[in-house]
């Protein structure tokens, strides 16, 4: 079967899996305490072109969500997201389960517009009575997007100044960073996402990990006591080797960086090839995510010798579903699935 199903479904790069084995034998402090977490931490403040950012390594983007949201809020304080957001339709209410509440505005492609932002935060300060409503407290938003759509340096930019006008941290959600930095559509750099947002993690778990995601601090430190609170989430490991052996991989050479274009340039491939061949796009993307709208004969057909994500139906006769390629994705699959097209 091809596997087009997601971008963590291999294991992990063989690099990392070198590097776990050749360190194996060390005997290293836990908790994040040893020396490749330290180095770990070095090269991605490098990376961010921010010496004085605070990173920490956690094991899940999930985890990493629930405990950056929940720190910055306060008592009685939501999140604002759009309403395609993954805090508000894939975390399982994890959000909702800190007691704190995701407050949704109308995605404009998968994204959150400066616009749509203003209008709801005047909307609610005009309102006499918001002191009796839940107080939007931070703004989250994902680059890329749910929908593989990315966010321009204008529009973070945008986004930042509401923020700062209105003293919210801006919080970017990074599961799939790697492939939004290295898509040929885009203007942003990781050094753009460090000085314009107060809050980003960069996702290892999809883009060459086994596991683990990279909490970066900038622009405003980390709430009191973090290293307690992400503990206390279940989100440190004892053996915190794991995560630093890992992004210290990930982070030497540009491994990161170059994967991820990998992964971009197959989907690039698959999304010619689909083009070529007539195929509806649900939504035009230059991520490693493609939407592709499939008569349903067709999609049952496929499903034979193909694995691809439901999305969702478009009608009677015609269902949205989506591909995505990975750091591991081979271009002789991709080459098969043209076949099969």
């Amino acid at each position: 079967m091809l596997s087009f199903q997601c971008d963590y479904n291999n294991g992990a790069h063989e690099e990392i899996m070198h590097r776990l084995l050749e360190t194996n034998g060390e005997s290293l402090p836990g908790y994040g305490d040893d020396k490749y977490c330290i180095s770990a931490k070095e090269k991605i403040r490098k990376a961010c072109g921010r010496e004085d950012a605070e990173v920490f390594l956690t094991v899940g983007g999930t985890q990493t969500n629930k405990i950056v949201i929940n720190a910055f809020l306060g008592l009685s304080e939501g999140v604002v997201s759009a309403d395609t957001g993954h805090i508000n339709c894939h975390e399982a209410g994890a959000i909702e389960d800190t007691g704190h509440k995701v407050l949704t505005i109308p995605h404009e492609n998968g994204k959150l517009s400066s616009d749509s932002l203003k209008k709801y935060l005047e909307k609610f300060f005009d309102d006499e009575a918001h002191d009796h409503m839940v107080y939007p407290g931070m703004v989250y938003i994902s680059h890329p997007t749910e929908y593989g759509t990315l966010y321009t340096k204008d529009e973070l930019k945008n986004l930042s100044e509401i923020c700062r006008k209105y003293d919210m941290p801006l919080y970017l959600d990074g599961a799939r960073l790697g492939y939004g930095l290295m898509s040929d559509g885009t203007d942003v750099t990781l050094e753009d996402i460090a000085e314009l947002c107060d809050a980003f993690y960069i996702g290892g778990t999809k883009v060459g990990a086994l596991c683990g995601e990279a909490i970066v601090f900038t622009n405003r430190k980390p709430p009191k006591r973090f290293f307690g609170i992400v503990k206390q989430n279940g989100a440190l490991l004892a053996k915190g080797r794991l995560l630093g052996v890992q992004f210290d991989t990930l982070f030497t050479d540009d491994l990161y960086f170059e994967i991820s274009r990998h992964a971009i340039k197959m989907a690039d491939k698959m999304r010619d090839n689909f083009r070529k061949k007539g195929y509806e796009f649900f939504i035009e993307t230059v991520t490693n995510q493609i939407f592709v709208v499939l008569e349903n004969s067709k999609m049952e057909e496929l499903k034979e010798n193909v694995v691809f994500e439901f999305w969702e139906r478009k009608d009677a006769n015609h269902t949205v579903v989506r591909f995505a390629s990975s750091w591991a994705t081979r271009e002789e699959d991709v080459e098969k699935l043209n076949e099969l097209l």
